[in-house]
């Protein structure tokens, strides 16, 4: 379970600097949507 949190964190954080980069609210959400969408679709529910 400390591995899934740490590499759950690692990755979050990662999202967080992408963003501080981008700047642009647009293309965040667009961001956002499709990676929700892909994680929806991998988990297979």
């Amino acid at each position: 379970m400390k591995r899934v949190l740490g590499y759950t964190l690692f990755w979050f954080a990662m999202g967080m600097l992408v963003m501080l980069v981008l700047s642009n609210d647009f293309v965040g959400i667009l961001i956002i949507s499709v990676c929700l969408f892909l994680s929806y679709y991998i988990s297979g529910c």
